[in-house]
C-alpha cells in the first residue's frame, strides 16, 4: 500500500512542487542524487573510482514534449563520453528512451540513440538503455536488438517483476546483449507483473542464473542481501569468476553492502544520477525501501 501511494505521488505536480522547493528536502535528496550539474556527478564518480567502484552516469529526465528537448538530451549524453574520457573515469552511461523522444517519434528516438551509441563505441565505452514501465518494454527491446546487431556498445535492462522477463532475457542473450537485472520500480497491473514480492524474488533468482551461465558479462543490480547471497552462492557453485559479472547498486543506498562486496573482491558499479529533474527518480527510491523513506522524513522535519 505505501509503495503504491509513493509511486502515485511521484506523478503529482503538487507534491513535486513541495519537495523540490523545500530547502531541507533538497539537501536530503543529495544522498540519492549526485547534484544538478555534470560537474557534481563527475566529482561523485571520481570519488567512487578512487574507492574501487565502477560507475554509470545518468542525466535524470523522462518523457520530453518537443524534438528540441530530445536533441538537447542527446547532446548532453554524447558530451558525457567526452568528459568521461578527459577525466579518465571508469564509467559508462545509462539513459531512458522517453528522454530521447520515444513518446513523440520512434524514428527520432532511434536516430538520437544511434548517435550516442556511436560516440560511446568510438571511445570504447558503453550505453545502458534503462527499462521504463511495461508500456515501453517491447519497443525498448526491439531498439536495443537492432543497435546490438551493429555494435556491442549497447545493452539494456530486464525487470524480474514482469511475467515476460525470462523469455525477454533469453531473447536478448541470443542477440548478444549485456543486461542489467533489477526487480522493477514502476507501478504495474497484476495482468503483467507478479503482485507478490516472493514471486518477484523467485523470478529474480531464476533470471540471475540464466544470465550468469550465458557467457556474457551482465550486471546483477540489487540491494537485497538475499539476492546478493543467492548470486554469490550460485556463482561459486558454477565456478563463475568474479570478473565475469558485476554487482550494481544505486548512489547513496546500502553503502555498507557496497563496501562489503568490494572487500570480497567483487566488481561493483554504482548508478550515479544527476540533474534538475530528480523528483520522479527520488520518489521511486523512497517507494523501494522503507529505510529510505524513514531517512527522508526524519531529516525533512529535523530542526536546526
Amino acid at each position: 500500500m505505501l509503495r503504491s501511494i509513493l509511486l502515485a505521488l511521484s506523478q503529482s505536480p503538487r507534491t513535486a512542487r513541495f519537495v523540490i522547493h523545500n530547502n531541507l528536502s533538497r539537501r536530503v535528496v543529495r544522498r540519492f542524487v549526485a547534484g544538478e550539474h555534470l560537474d557534481d556527478a563527475v566529482a561523485a564518480v571520481r570519488a567512487l573510482n578512487q574507492a574501487g567502484r565502477l560507475a554509470s552516469l545518468d542525466c535524470l529526465g523522462e518523457s520530453v514534449a518537443t524534438e528540441d528537448e530530445a536533441r538537447r538530451a542527446a547532446a548532453a549524453y554524447s558530451g558525457m563520453f567526452d568528459r568521461i574520457a578527459s577525466e579518465k573515469l571508469i564509467c559508462n552511461v545509462s539513459l531512458k528512451l522517453t528522454q530521447l523522444g520515444l513518446d513523440m517519434s520512434q524514428p527520432l528516438c532511434e536516430e538520437l540513440l544511434a548517435g550516442i551509441v556511436n560516440r560511446a563505441a568510438g571511445q570504447g565505452n558503453f550505453v545502458r538503455i534503462d527499462m521504463e514501465s511495461s508500456a515501453y518494454t517491447d519497443r525498448t527491446i526491439d531498439i536495443c536488438k537492432r543497435l546490438r546487431a551493429r555494435t556491442d556498445s549497447v545493452g539494456t535492462v530486464v525487470q524480474s517483476y514482469l511475467f515476460r522477463t525470462e523469455q525477454d532475457a533469453r531473447g536478448l542473450i541470443a542477440a548478444g546483449c549485456r543486461l542489467r537485472l533489477v526487480k522493477g520500480a514502476y507501478k504495474e497491473p497484476a495482468t503483467v507483473a507478479f503482485p507478490q514480492k516472493s514471486d518477484v524474488d523467485a523470478n529474480y533468482v531464476k533470471v540471475m542464473k540464466i544470465l550468469l551461465t550465458s557467457g556474457i558479462y551482465h550486471g546483477i543490480a540489487t540491494h537485497d542481501p538475499r539476492m546478493l547471497d543467492a548470486t554469490r552462492q550460485f556463482a561459486t557453485e558454477q565456478g563463475i569468476r568474479n570478473e565475469q559479472f558485476e554487482f550494481q547498486m544505486l548512489y547513496g543506498i546500502r553503502t555498507d553492502l557496497q563496501e562489503q562486496l568490494i572487500r570480497e573482491g567483487y566488481r561493483l558499479r554504482v548508478y550515479v544520477p544527476y540533474g534538475s529533474d530528480w523528483f520522479p527518480y527520488f520518489m521511486r527510491r523512497l517507494a523501494e525501501r522503507p529505510a529510505n523513506l524513514r531517512f527522508f522524513l526524519s531529516n525533512l522535519f529535523r530542526r536546526g
